[in-house]
C-alpha cells in the first residue's frame, strides 16, 4: 500500500508540474529500474554513518560520496585545502578524486600534503592523466605520483575521453594504455578506468574498444544528475552496460557544477540523493569549503533508497529545466574541456 500511495502522490505532483500520466509512468518505470539494481542496503548500515559501496568487480569498498579533486587547489591558502581533505576523511569520505592537470598540478600537490601523517592509508586515491600517447601518459603518471607523495595510486583513469578518436588513440600501438599497463605491472597503479563528460556514445565507443582488445576497465566516470536523465543521458545509455559488465560506476557533476542548484530546479541534497540512488560506486562532488563538505556528508548519511515514484516526481519537476542541456554545459560547449584548450597535454 505504501508504494501505491507514493505513486499516487508522485503522480499528483507530476500533474502539477505539467507532466502527463503517460510521461510520469515512464519516469516511474525508469526510477524503479534504477532502484531495482541497487543492493538492499544501499544506504548507511548504521544511522549517521557513511554508506560504503563496492567498486565494480574489484571488491574494493569505497565511500558512497567522493571528494572532487578540482576544488582542492582553489582555496587562497594551501592549509585550507589540506584541512578540507583531512576533515572529509575524518568524516568518512574515503574516495579521493584528482587529476594531473587540475589547477596546474596544485590540486595534487595539496592533496599529497594532506595525505601525510597517516591519512594516505585511510583512503582510496584516484587520479587521471590526459596523455593519449604512451610517452605523455607515462610522464604524467610519474608526475602525479610525485605530487601526491605516494608510491601507488589506487585508480588511474584516462581523462576527458570526449572525442570520437580518443578510444583509438588510447588503445593504439604506442598509446596511453601501454603506459597504464606498464605502471600497473610495476605496482605504481592498481586499477585502470576512464572519464568523460561529453556524449554517452563516446563512452560506449571506449567500452567497445576495450572489448576488442580483451581489456576490462575497473571503473568509468561520467555525469549523473537529474538533468542527465533528460538530455544525452549517460544514465540511460551507459549505466546499464557498466552494471552488466561489473565496472565500477563513478558519478560526477551531481550538481551540474553548481548550475542545477543555482537555477532552483532542485536542492543540493535532492541532487546528491538522486545520484546516490543510481547504482553508483561513488558520487564525486566538488567540495570547496566546510559548508559544502557538511552538505555532502549530510546527503550521504541521510540517504535512503528512493521509490520509483519519488524518482519520477523529481525528474518530472526538472524536465523543463533540462531542455537542450542548458544546465549541463559540459556536454554542449567546450567550456569545461581542458584538453581542448590545451591540446599539448594529449601528447
Amino acid at each position: 500500500m505504501k508504494n501505491q500511495r507514493d505513486f499516487q502522490g508522485g503522480l499528483e505532483g507530476g500533474r502539477r508540474e505539467g507532466v502527463s500520466r503517460r510521461e510520469f509512468v515512464k519516469l516511474a518505470v525508469a526510477g524503479t529500474v534504477a532502484v531495482s539494481v541497487s543492493p538492499a542496503a544501499w544506504g548507511a548500515e548504521a544511522p549517521g554513518a557513511m554508506p560504503m559501496r563496492t567498486l565494480g568487480r574489484t571488491g574494493e569498498k569505497i565511500s558512497a560520496v567522493g571528494l572532487g579533486g578540482y576544488h582542492i587547489g582553489i582555496q587562497d591558502a594551501e592549509q585550507e585545502s589540506i584541512h578540507l581533505v583531512r576533515k572529509a576523511v575524518d568524516g568518512g569520505i574515503t574516495f579521493l578524486d584528482n587529476c594531473w592537470d587540475y589547477n596546474d598540478g596544485e590540486s595534487e600537490a595539496r592533496m599529497g600534503k594532506a595525505l601525510r601523517e597517516g591519512y594516505r592509508a585511510k583512503v582510496f586515491l584516484m587520479s587521471k592523466c590526459d596523455g593519449r600517447t604512451k610517452k605523455a601518459a607515462a610522464r604524467q603518471i610519474e608526475e602525479s605520483l610525485k605530487r601526491l607523495q605516494t608510491d601507488r595510486i589506487d585508480l588511474m583513469q584516462f581523462h576527458e575521453i570526449i572525442r570520437l578518436e580518443d578510444p583509438g588513440r588510447v588503445f593504439a600501438a604506442g598509446g596511453a594504455m601501454e603506459a597504464a599497463l606498464e605502471a600497473r605491472k610495476a605496482g605504481k597503479i592498481r586499477y585502470i578506468g576512464f572519464t568523460g563528460h561529453k556524449d554517452p556514445s563516446i563512452h560506449l565507443k571506449m567500452l567497445d574498444a576495450a572489448a576488442e582488445h580483451q581489456f576490462h576497465f575497473d571503473a568509468v566516470q561520467m555525469p549523473l544528475n537529474v538533468m542527465d536523465a533528460h538530455f544525452r543521458s549517460f544514465a540511460t545509455n551507459v549505466l546499464p552496460r557498466l552494471v552488466k559488465e561489473e565496472i565500477g560506476v563513478l558519478g560526477m557533476k551531481p550538481l551540474g557544477f553548481g548550475a542545477i542548484v543555482q537555477s532552483g530546479a532542485a536542492t543540493a541534497i535532492e541532487c546528491l540523493h538522486y545520484a546516490l540512488n543510481l547504482p553508483t560506486s561513488t558520487v564525486i562532488t566538488g567540495i570547496d569549503s566546510l559548508r559544502t563538505l557538511d552538505q555532502a556528508l549530510e546527503a550521504a548519511r541521510t540517504f535512503r533508497p528512493m521509490t520509483g515514484a519519488e524518482v519520477a516526481a523529481l525528474l518530472a519537476r526538472t524536465k523543463e529545466a533540462a531542455a537542450n542541456g542548458q544546465l549541463e554545459r559540459f556536454k554542449t560547449s567546450s567550456q569545461f574541456d581542458g584538453t581542448t584548450h590545451n591540446p599539448q597535454w594529449l601528447g
